[in-house]
Parts: structure tokens; C-alpha cells; sequence
């Protein structure tokens, strides 16, 4: 890459980052963190902590970016360049929060929801690749194998703007393990993807609510089937449902239960906006008509984003959860 290149991609970088209103939410959260009570609540104060620790880190390397290229050495400033740049393209009003991340099994029984647990696997390998805390909030498990659908709130710097790109059909083509002749065998699941929304920005109504306990049949031991903590939400005047059932507490999954009916709610509003869904760069859930992704088992090994066209060989190392090619791909598509 050129110098003069180089210069107008890190001014670009330096105006969409803005290290000084970094530098000031930094402050903000540390002046937080002096509090008497703010352990108190252990998990936001972990959340704040990781906040804080995420944003030095950016304006650390940022930095770095800038000297080096001062310095001359312009191999290493185009490699924490091609890092940030995608920061380019994340601008969206909830890019940088987090997200509800839903993965569903199509048509196609046992096959469908063994490649759902096939995604559920590469996509939480990817989270642990990117330093994210994730949560499996919901699941209903396969009856013979895999999983019907799981839904993950999943925490970190820029978690929702990396993870709507993948909102779509994923489908997989591969040799059958569940049948003794091997035969090819297509199947489908879905991915959604949600921004997380506070509490203030979507009032829900308790008149609006209506709420049933249940015996979880997911993790947590025989503590967790022996009393009602899982949770069914009907919202009455939209009609969404939601269920969780994985943490121990009825308190926990209700409180998740509604994060994901304020998302729902949130996205219904966007459609409303928008009267038609214009692309899932906009933010939108995906929906069975849009297939994003082939991955090809057999005859030969292959996965292709069918929006931009990038394509990598080695399928195990995509399975394994290596797909920011892929993401940034998108990301850097305007087209797509």
C-alpha cells in the first residue's frame, strides 16, 4: 500500500474513532468505578472493567498506528490499519453494543438440527476468538440430535455491527452421517440477529404481559427441573412469544425474556419505518427467503458468501470458526 494511502486511511480511521470522546467515556466509567457499591453488582461491574480495558486497548493501538507510520515503518501500520478500518463501516446506532444472537434448524429434521449444533459450534468459537462474553439464554434441543434453536446474548466491543452480517439462511451440503448409505444430503438453518435495547428505549407495558413458568428441560442439574424456572413471555398485543430456561433463577430468565421481547419489539418498529425490509445492513432480523452462505462438504470442500462472492477452501477451519474474511467481506461491500 502506498504512503499517501496509508495517511488518508488513518485520518479516516482517526475521525471516525474520535479519541477524544474515548478518552472522556474512559474517564466517565473509571470515575464509576471508584464507587463504594460498584461491586455490589458484580456483573455490570465485570461488564464497566472490560469496557474500559476495550477502549485503552483501541486508543493504544490507534496510537501505535500513528507512530509507526511516522516512523516509516509502514508494514506494521498497515497491519493495525487493516485491523481498524473496518471500524469504517460500523456506524450504525447499535454497531458497537451487543447482541441477541438466534440460530434455528430448517426443514430437514435430524440433518437441519445437526448443522445447527454445527453453527452453535463456529459461531461460539468465533465469540471466544474476538474475547466476547457469551450466554446461551434459550434451547431446545433435537430429539434425536442437535439442536432446534438456541438463542445467545452475546457481550462485547462492536458484537452486534460484526454479527448482523451474518443474519440469513446458511445452507450445508454435505454426506449424510445419519444414514448408512452416505447419501448427499442439503440442509438448512437460519441465523437472527438483534441489537440489545435498554430498557428506556422500549417501554413495555406489564398489562402488555403475560407470563408462564415452567420445569426447564435444558442445563443447570436436577435443581433446575425440580422447580418452575423457565419462562414462556406472550406479548399480547404483538403476539411474540419468548422462552428461556438456562440459567437456575426464574428472576434471570425473565430478566432475559425481556431483552429479547424489547429487541423484537424494537425490530418491529424498524419495519414499520422502513414499510419494506431494504437489507440487513440497515440491522433488519433475517428471514427464511435470504440465503447468505453455501458450505459444501462433499463432492468437494467450499464455503461461499453468496453476497460478495469470498470463498475459502479449507472448510475446517470455517467450522472451526474462522470467518472474519467473510464478515469484513460484507462489511466492506457497500453491494452486498
Amino acid at each position: 500500500m502506498e504512503k499517501e494511502e496509508l495517511k488518508k486511511k488513518i485520518d479516516s480511521i482517526l475521525a471516525k474513532a474520535d479519541l477524544k470522546i474515548k478518552k472522556q467515556e474512559i474517564a466517565d466509567l473509571e470515575k464509576q468505578s471508584l464507587a463504594p457499591d460498584f461491586w455490589s453488582d458484580s456483573q455490570n461491574a465485570s461488564k464497566i472493567m472490560k469496557k474500559i480495558n476495550d477502549l485503552k486497548k483501541e486508543i493504544e493501538d490507534i496510537e501505535m498506528m500513528q507512530i509507526l507510520f511516522e516512523e516509516n515503518s509502514l508494514n506494521e501500520a498497515e497491519k493495525l490499519i487493516k485491523k481498524y478500518e473496518v471500524l469504517l463501516f460500523l456506524a450504525g446506532s447499535y454497531d458497537q453494543g451487543d447482541a441477541i444472537f438466534s440460530i434455528h434448524a430448517g426443514q430437514g429434521g435430524t440433518e437441519a438440527m445437526d448443522w445447527t449444533s454445527m453453527l452453535f459450534r463456529m459461531y461460539t468459537r468465533y465469540f471466544q476468538r474476538k474475547d466476547w462474553n457469551f450466554e446461551e439464554v434459550d434451547r431446545v434441543p433435537g430429539e434425536e440430535a442437535g439442536i432446534k434453536s438456541t438463542t445467545i446474548n452475546v457481550s462485547g466491543q462492536f458484537a452486534y455491527g460484526y454479527l448482523k452480517c451474518e443474519a440469513g439462511v446458511h445452507r450445508l451440503v454435505r454426506q449424510s452421517p445419519f444414514n448408512a448409505d452416505k447419501l448427499r444430503q442439503t440442509s438448512f438453518s437460519l441465523v437472527e440477529v438483534l441489537p440489545m435495547i435498554e430498557d428506556k428505549e422500549i417501554e413495555v407495558r406489564e398489562d402488555e404481559l403475560e407470563w408462564q413458568f415452567y420445569r426447564s428441560g435444558g442445563k443447570g442439574g436436577q435443581n433446575v427441573n425440580k422447580v418452575a424456572t423457565a419462562v414462556r413471555l406472550i406479548h399480547k398485543s404483538s403476539g411474540i412469544i419468548v422462552s428461556c430456561q438456562t440459567e437456575r433463577y426464574q428472576g434471570a430468565n425473565r430478566e432475559n425474556a425481556l431483552k429479547i421481547l424489547r429487541a423484537k419489539l424494537w425490530q418491529i418498529e424498524q419495519e414499520k419505518k422502513a414499510k419494506t425490509i431494504k437489507g440487513f445492513k440497515t440491522g433488519h432480523i433475517a428471514s427464511w427467503g435470504r440465503q447468505i452462505r453455501s458450505y459444501v462438504l462433499h463432492p468437494y470442500k467450499l464455503v461461499k458468501d453468496l453476497r460478495t462472492n469470498y470463498e475459502e477452501t479449507n472448510t475446517d477451519k470455517v467450522l472451526d470458526g474462522e470467518i472474519e474474511g467473510f464478515i469484513e467481506a460484507y462489511l466492506k461491500n457497500p453491494k452486498s
